[in-house]
């Protein structure tokens, strides 16, 4: 009879152990499964959502984007005012934050490892930046910019950063970018001016450069009293291009009034012609004042 007793207790307790270990192991389930949905909503975050973290942290001073989305082993910098390397940037993020720096992202374009961002900055003043980011397998591996002065008192009656922000017709980008290739290189390089007017609808011409007029008669009365003045624009090498839809970003090198000077010039294209167009000219300052040794391009 004891033994009996015992035997049904024994069992009362292995059976309670059991349905403890049971739930035990479905709230590790459970538990396990939250950690992995956290980690997949991290690791989902697109290329477009890491560069513009990365560019927010700027304005923080936080590192954890940083450190998350840039290789820490690889990170070619272009911008010849940091030094090579991830350390470079989160280096900066202290002065960065103490100066007030805030960054106001206006377009996002993206073409393969590709990330282009048209931003307007509080830098020691208002500044109109492009930045590129290259990446490789989810992280930030190189990056290219270009920084201009913001103009408040325009030509045309637009700021350097308004404008159209949306990306349409993204089965259209090879053609797109064909489109803007060609246009640098027959009008801006000079190799067939006589093409000018073909890229246009007559003249409407969006322009977002503040020291010229909307239209091609904008464009060409710049061009005339410039030169009158003596100012050169010359377009020599385009090495970059990033286009998504209407939006296409080339990166080109020259000068301007002599001076050696990176072009970043932004193009939107409607029904096969250009519409609109920003720049940011930036002057490439003399070797020996480099804080890498990458180059501007």
């Amino acid at each position: 009879m004891n033994k009996t007793i015992l035997s049904i207790g024994l069992l009362l307790v292995l059976a309670i152990l059991l349905v403890a270990c049971g739930q035990s192991k479905e709230n590790t389930s459970e538990i396990t499964e939250i950690k992995s949905s956290d980690n997949q909503e991290v690791s989902e975050l697109t290329n477009k959502e890491k560069a513009v973290a990365v560019l927010e942290s700027l304005e923080s001073g936080e590192k954890e984007s940083i450190e998350n989305f840039v290789n820490s082993e690889k990170y070619i910098q272009h911008n010849l005012s940091f030094e090579n390397g991830r350390e470079g940037l989160t280096g900066s993020l202290e002065y960065l934050k103490s100066i007030g720096t805030k960054v106001e992202v206006k377009r996002v374009i993206e073409e393969g490892d590709l990330i282009a961002v048209h931003s307007e900055y509080e830098l020691n003043g208002p500044k109109a930046i492009f930045d590129i980011f290259r990446f490789e397998n989810g992280k930030i591996v190189e990056h290219w910019d270009n920084i201009q002065e913001i103009v408040t008192d325009t030509a045309n009656g637009h700021t350097m950063l308004d404008g159209e922000t949306d990306i349409k017709d993204v089965d259209k980008t090879a053609e797109n970018k064909v489109l803007v290739e060609n246009f640098v290189k027959d009008v801006l390089m000079g190799q067939n001016p006589d093409k000018l007017t073909s890229y246009f609808d007559g003249d409407h011409y969006i322009q977002h450069n503040p020291f010229i007029a909307d239209g091609l008669s904008g464009l060409g009365k710049a061009l005339e009293e410039w030169a009158k003045q003596g100012i050169t624009m010359q377009y020599d090498k385009v090495h970059l291009v990033v286009a998504e839809g209407n939006f296409v970003l080339t990166v080109s090198e020259g000068t301007l009034g002599g001076a050696h000077t990176s072009f970043y010039d932004l193009f939107r294209v409607e029904n096969g012609k250009i519409a609109e167009h920003w720049d940011i000219l930036e002057t490439i300052p003399a070797e020996d004042e480099w804080e890498n040794s990458n180059g501007k391009f």
